[in-house]
């Protein structure tokens, strides 16, 4: 670093690398404690390794830095940004946030704005690396391990390890880009320097099966071909082994959505019709189930099978009945099952369950320790063509479902439950919520239970728009790490 360029400012700090958060945090506290103005503050990361000194101020004796809890996160979140200013910005903002506490909430203010942007950036970068980073495979037996190449926009390597660490624990992974490494033994996470695409494999023998099965998925009459490159920049098509399909796809659309259309099924699958005939007859029941209670979720999933509460059991395939460990601490409850979960048996396995699924991972919360389930355990819907379209469950087949609800959380006896939506709050609450205006909101019931207030993530499939989809998807990730921090307290 040359000597004239600190000379500038009063103070000189270097940071040990881009993503120093630790070192920013320990400097940004000792010039406030100091009254050190941030023009008289020079910024800059460090060539080699360790953290330099820094000559710095010591912090005064008796003086603290109170500043709103959540710049910490917001701050932590922006620090990984491309931009090279952001380190006197973030440090801009800290100075302002001494005399103006409730700037975060001032949605006008220019710094906000831009904070508010520089977080959105950092976190579609994530979601980005989360979906296009491709493994490639090399050697056999002990010698194996998978190696990816990727172009992230930002410094993000670093906080994403985690999550493949997550989800692909049992293999021998290495994510290269070009500032830093991620590394992977099976039991050690270890970051390393950048590299370059040649360092990485350019192809392995799985490609042409991940092919075929993009093919296969490829859903031609939902293509949006500005908002699949929306969500698909071509920057990362380069390093897809799908891309190449892609022009083919777009192509044949029309025609293929024609056929898939016409293939449609009508109804549920023969054998799901003999299960129906099996367990449901089509007759009036003597009396409402319910008599004896269940000891366990096994047994009373088991009891749902002959619901008949209300006159939803006719024409659905089957009880979707919840899912998830007996002693889960936090319980969602959606609307009702969907298409696909009526012939499934299962909740939250359609589209909007992978959203679901999707930004439960984002959030870092463990789909396997929750419990999912719904307000009404039948299919509603009206046969339309060939399709049936879901309808909305009214206030009277939820009440009739509530006798389940309650005895799921008598059994599980959660910390917390998650209404996804106004069917699921007027369930848990017994009144109509607006949801909207109470989303992310806890309301504590009489018997103490606390119910967080969020959408149901079908919402966000209906949004048309990219950038209204985008900022949507940001909003519920957000509700969920919420959700998440709430498991813990």
């Amino acid at each position: 670093m040359p000597p004239a360029e600190l000379n500038l400012a009063r103070y000189g700090v270097l940071l040990e690398s881009e993503t120093d958060f630790a070192g920013w945090r320990d400097a940004a506290r000792r010039l406030a404690l100091n009254e050190v103005r941030p023009e008289d503050i020079s910024w800059h990361v460090a060539a080699g390794s360790g953290r330099p000194p820094s000559d710095l101020p010591a912090v005064p004796d008796g003086v603290q830095l109170v500043v709103p809890r959540d710049f910490i996160e917001h701050a932590e979140t922006a620090f990984c940004h491309s931009d090279p200013s952001r380190f006197a910005f973030l440090y801009r903002m800290l100075w302002r946030l001494r005399t103006e506490p409730k700037l975060l909430a001032i949605a006008s203010d220019p710094d906000t704005r831009r904070l508010e942007a520089m977080e959105k950036a950092v976190r579609r970068d994530s979601h980005k690396t989360h979906a296009f980073v491709r493994f490639r495979k090399i050697g056999d037996g002990d010698e194996e391990r998978y190696v990816a190449w990727f172009e992230p926009d930002h410094f993000i390597v670093e906080r994403n390890a985690d999550f493949f660490v997550r989800r692909f624990t049992g293999m021998r992974w290495t994510i290269l880009t070009p500032y830093a490494s991620a590394d992977w033994d099976g039991e050690r996470l270890a970051i390393g320097p950048g590299a370059a695409k040649g360092d990485a494999p350019d192809q392995d023998d799985t490609e042409a099966l991940w092919r075929t099965y993009f093919e296969n998925i490829f859903n031609p009459a939902r293509l949006k071909v500005k908002a699949m490159q929306k969500e698909m920049p071509k920057k990362y098509w380069r390093n897809l082994p799908e891309a190449s399909l892609i022009p083919e796809l777009i192509a044949g659309a029309d025609k293929a959505a024609t056929e898939m259309i016409a293939r449609m099924p009508t109804t549920p699958a023969p054998h799901h019709a003999k299960v129906q005939a099996k367990h449901w007859p089509k007759r009036e029941p003597t009396q409402a189930p319910g008599d004896t209670e269940a000891s366990s979720i096994s047994e009373l999933r088991e009891a749902a099978k002959g619901c008949r509460r209300c006159p939803l059991w006719r024409d659905a395939t089957q009880t979707v009945f919840g899912e998830g460990p007996d002693d889960a601490k936090v319980i969602f409850v959606g609307e009702q099952p969907g298409d696909q979960e009526d012939l499934a048996g299962k909740p939250f396995v359609g589209p909007a369950g992978k959203v679901f699924d999707a930004i439960l991972d984002d959030a870092g919360v463990d789909r396997q320790k929750v419990y999912v389930t719904n307000a009404v355990k039948h299919f509603k819907f009206e046969p339309r063509g060939k399709r049936r379209i879901h309808s909305k469950p009214n206030a009277g087949e939820v009440q009739a479902c509530r006798w389940w609800i309650d005895r799921e959380f008598a059994l599980i006896k959660p910390d917390l439950a998650v209404a996804l939506g106004a069917t699921a709050a007027l369930s848990l609450l017994g009144k109509a919520i607006p949801v909207t205006r109470m989303r992310g909101k806890v309301i504590e019931r009489e018997d103490g239970l606390r119910v967080f207030i969020t959408i149901h993530p079908s919402f966000i499939l209906r949004i048309q728009e990219a950038a209204e989809k985008d900022a949507e998807r940001e909003r519920f990730l957000t509700d969920m790490r919420q959700v998440k921090r709430l498991m813990t307290t």
